[in-house]
C-alpha cells in the first residue's frame, strides 16, 4: 500500500557543521577584505563577539586549525602571515555564482543554444533516418539495432541502410566575452561599496562560464588610469585604487583581445559606476572630473562605433544614476547599437546573467 511516512521533525537534521556555517561568513569576509586573510578573521572575531558564533565545543581557534588542515589558508613558516589558496579561491568564486543564481528566475532562454543542428555538446532526444553524408558517430546504434530486429526479426540478424537512426548534438554557439571594471576612486566613493558586488559579478560569471561553457572564453579587465588584464585566480584580490576613469584605455585593451579570440560571437560587459575623466595623450594623462569633458567622450563614441563595426556590441552596466550620466550611457549605447542598464548594486548580477545567458539584439534604457 503506497502512502505517506511521517517522522518527528528534527532541526538539526541535515544541518551544517560550526566549521561549515563559520566558512560561509569567512568567504563571504574575504571577498570585502580582497582576499587579506588576517583582517577577515578579525572581523570575524568582532562578529562572534556580537552574536555568539561559536561555543565552549568549537571556538576560533578551532575554525583556524581546520582552515590550515582542510587547505583553504596556508601560513608562512618564517612571518606567520596567513594567505587563502587556490581552494579558497575556487569557493569564493562558487559562492558568488550560488549567491547570484540564487535569485535568477527559472527561464527557458540561454544556454547559447542556435537552431542548427551539428556537432555539439548538447545530444538531441530526436532521432532521423540515416541520410547520405552522415557519419558513423552519429549513428544511435541501440535505435538501429532494435529497427533491425522488428523488419528483419530475431533469428537471422541483417541491417540495412533504411534501419539506421542518427541522433543529432545541437550546436552550441561559441561566444568570447570581456568584461570590463572599472576600479576607479569612485568605486568606492561617498561610503558605497560598489566594487565588492562588480567582483562577485566577475567572479561568478568566470565560475559559470569556465564550468558551464568551457568552449567559452572570458577575459577580464580592470580599468583605472589605466587598463589591464586580470586572472580568474587574482579577482579575490582586486582592490579599487586612486585612479581616475580611463574608459577609452578599457575599451582599446577589450577590442585588442577580442580581435584575436578566434569565436564569431564577442561582446563586452563593462560595469562602471561614473563618467570618463581620463585619457592618455602620449605619455601624459589628460584628466578632468568636473562635468562630462567631449574631447574624452568623443574618443570613447569613436571606439563604440568601431566596436559596432567589427560585430562587437557592448553592454554597459552603470550603477549610478545621475541624470547627466544617463545621458551620456544612452549616446554611448546608441553609437554602438549596444545595451544598457542602469542596476542598482544587488541586482547587477541578475542584469548581467540574464544578459549573458539570453543574447537578444535589443537596447534598453
Amino acid at each position: 500500500m503506497l502512502g505517506h511516512n511521517f517522522s518527528k521533525y528534527d532541526p538539526n537534521q541535515n544541518s551544517k557543521s560550526s566549521f561549515e556555517k563559520l566558512l560561509d561568513i569567512f568567504m563571504q569576509l574575504l571577498t570585502y577584505t580582497s582576499g587579506d586573510v588576517a583582517e577577515a578573521l578579525r572581523w570575524l572575531t568582532e562578529l562572534d563577539k556580537e552574536y555568539k558564533l561559536t561555543d565552549d565545543d568549537y571556538g576560533m581557534g578551532d575554525f583556524i586549525e581546520d582552515l590550515k588542515d582542510k587547505g583553504y589558508i596556508d601560513e608562512n613558516r618564517r612571518n606567520g602571515t596567513l594567505k587563502i589558496t587556490a581552494k579558497s579561491e575556487q569557493g569564493i568564486r562558487k559562492r558568488s555564482l550560488e549567491e547570484i543564481f540564487g535569485k535568477l528566475k527559472k527561464t527557458k532562454q540561454g544556454n547559447h543554444n542556435t537552431f542548427k543542428p551539428g556537432g555539439g555538446d548538447e545530444i538531441n532526444p530526436e532521432t532521423r533516418p540515416f541520410q547520405f553524408g552522415d557519419t558513423l558517430e552519429q549513428i544511435d546504434f541501440t535505435e538501429s539495432i532494435r529497427n533491425a530486429q522488428i523488419n528483419h526479426g530475431i533469428d537471422s540478424f541483417t541491417m540495412h541502410e533504411k534501419d539506421l537512426e542518427i541522433r543529432e548534438t545541437d550546436f552550441k554557439a561559441q561566444t568570447s566575452t570581456v568584461l570590463m571594471i572599472d576600479i576607479s576612486h569612485s568605486m568606492i566613493l561617498y561610503g558605497e561599496d560598489r566594487i565588492t558586488p562588480a567582483k562577485k559579478v566577475a567572479m561568478a560569471l568566470s565560475e559559470l562560464i569556465t564550468t558551464k561553457y568551457p568552449k567559452d572564453t572570458l577575459d577580464i579587465v580592470v580599468f583605472g588610469n589605466d587598463a589591464w588584464t586580470v586572472e580568474i585566480k587574482d579577482l579575490p584580490y582586486l582592490q579599487v585604487g586612486p585612479y581616475h576613469t580611463n574608459t577609452v584605455a578599457g575599451l582599446e585593451l577589450a577590442m585588442d583581445i577580442l580581435r584575436k579570440r578566434k569565436n564569431p560571437n564577442k561582446q563586452v560587459f563593462m560595469i562602471t559606476d561614473g563618467k570618463p575623466t581620463c585619457l592618455k595623450v602620449g605619455k601624459r594623462y589628460y584628466k578632468n572630473s568636473f562635468g562630462v569633458d567631449r574631447r574624452i567622450l568623443n574618443r570613447c563614441l569613436n571606439l563604440a562605433a568601431q566596436c559596432k563595426k567589427i560585430k562587437i556590441p557592448i553592454t554597459t552596466f552603470m550603477i549610478a544614476s545621475d541624470p547627466y550620466l544617463q545621458k551620456f550611457v544612452t549616446e554611448f549605447t546608441e553609437t554602438n547599437n549596444g545595451k544598457a542598464f542602469f542596476a542598482s548594486l544587488d541586482r547587477l548580477g541578475a542584469f548581467i546573467f540574464k544578459d549573458f545567458e539570453s543574447g537578444k539584439r535589443k537596447t534598453v534604457y
